[in-house]
């Protein structure tokens, strides 16, 4: 196969990757989806520099998106809560391209069994994001000889126990 016009001082010259939709076998898990309506997504760890992605997400949130007090409604109490989040463990975030649409982090992140909060934008729930999220956070805990995972759910949140189950 010849290198894609574009590579140029990419690490693989091998092949053109622009229309891949990934595999089941991509380690820890393929990290390309799409939506049920075709919204093509990446879920992947979370990079230097996109706290402040995150916190716009999160202050975009609507009152029906958040449970259990979390996330916190300010923007001031948001970007506390996210510092401890983001020191105390690992994040992966799901993007639509240009925007954060979905989040999930796990703490603490020496703990056998850690617990994980997951959230996604309402623009894009009911679209395969959070199942996507849930399945990106067992294999990525899975990676990391975590035992397993702990989760708080309002028992009358019957959408998000479905996802979860």
């Amino acid at each position: 196969m010849s290198a894609h016009p574009d590579s140029a001082g990419a690490a693989c010259t091998a092949w053109d990757n622009s229309d891949c939709r990934g595999t089941p076998y991509c380690p820890p898990r393929c990290p390309r989806f799409e939506g049920k309506d075709g919204t093509p997504y990446v879920a992947r760890p979370l990079q230097d520099g996109e706290r402040a992605a995150l916190v716009e997400m999160y202050a975009g949130l609507d009152r029906f998106s958040r449970a259990n007090g979390l996330p916190p409604v300010t923007v001031s109490k948001i970007e506390s809560w996210l510092d401890r989040l983001l020191e105390n463990g690992w994040n992966l975030v799901v993007s639509d391209g240009g925007n954060v649409v979905g989040h999930v982090a796990v703490v603490p992140a020496e703990s056998a069994e850690p617990e994980f909060v997951i959230f996604v934008h309402q623009d894009h729930q009911n679209n395969a994001v959070g199942t996507e999220l849930v399945k990106q956070v067992v294999a990525y805990a899975a990676d990391r000889n975590h035992e397993g995972l702990t989760l708080a759910v309002a028992t009358g949140n019957e959408r998000a126990i479905t996802v979860y189950r």
